[in-house]
């Protein structure tokens, strides 16, 4: 039985050390950090991804849940993010909030995503589910 044991812990001490650390953070942390959108996939029906607050730009995640936001006019907003986990039907999702304010103007921008996954270290995807369309944003570092 011995004998198993060792390959075992051996296997799995490389595995997770050859592997990010970022998988191992709560998503409060994951985020923290610049990222850009890349891309705003529309799939379903209807809709105009123009019509999103967000559909460009640039986010800083700060750790006290603080957030600053350039837009690609380079106009910077500033406000606050917040992700919750929620657990339906013993399915754990996270949801991602952000409320950003042109403080000049006083132009308020904010979304619900109703779904926030990390995909690697350096890209996480958020979802916004309508009734017959869908809004995939990427955002990458």
């Amino acid at each position: 039985m011995k004998k198993i044991y060792a390959p075992f812990i051996l296997l799995s001490f490389m595995l997770l050390n050859g592997c990010s650390k970022d998988v191992l953070k709560r998503y409060d942390n994951r985020i923290i950090g610049t990222w850009r959108i890349t891309d705003v996939n529309r799939i379903g029906i209807g809709g105009d991804r123009d019509k999103l607050p967000f559909s460009d730009g640039t986010f800083t995640f700060a750790e006290d849940g603080s957030l600053t936001y350039v837009n690609t006019a380079n106009i910077s907003f500033k406000g606050r993010w917040e992700i919750v986990k929620k657990i339906v039907n013993s399915e754990t999702t996270r949801t991602l909030q952000v409320t950003a304010v042109d403080f000049t103007t006083q132009q308020v921008l904010a979304e619900y995503y109703d779904e926030i996954n990390f995909v690697g270290t350096n890209h996480f995807k958020t979802k916004i589910t309508s009734t017959f369309r869908t809004y995939v944003t990427h955002f990458y570092r």
